[in-house]
């Protein structure tokens, strides 16, 4: 059974950071592609940054050079270093594979706000 357990999130003052961390299990984690995806307060889910199984990673333009996507192979744990942060960055932040399971394998995420 593929599970991602996300933690990390919390209150934090706009500029302020966050580091987010995605356990899977249940998954060929070192092989695969992992991605971080937020929905915001009545907005769908959006991908927010993806890393390869090589290390490359991408970004959504709203958080590049501000967001860092890593990944601990041997920890099969993902990480979000988000910096700088905004209060439209507020969300409900989830891991999945990159494109996403097409099973319903989403985990609880975590909440962010930034706000004042």
């Amino acid at each position: 059974q593929v599970q991602f357990v996300e933690s990390g999130g919390g209150l934090v003052q706009p500029g302020g950071s966050l580091r987010l961390s995605c356990a899977a299990s249940g998954t060929m984690f070192s092989i695969i592609a992992m991605g971080w995806y937020r929905q915001g307060p009545g907005k769908q889910r959006e991908w927010v940054a993806t890393i390869t199984s090589s290390g490359r990673t991408n970004y959504v333009e709203s958080v590049k050079g501000r967001f860092t996507i890593s990944r601990d192979n041997a920890k099969k744990t993902v990480y979000l270093q988000m910096n700088s942060l905004k209060p439209e960055d507020t969300a409900v932040y989830y891991c999945n594979k990159d494109p996403p399971y097409a099973q319903n394998y989403w985990g609880q995420g975590t909440q962010v706000t930034v706000s004042s």
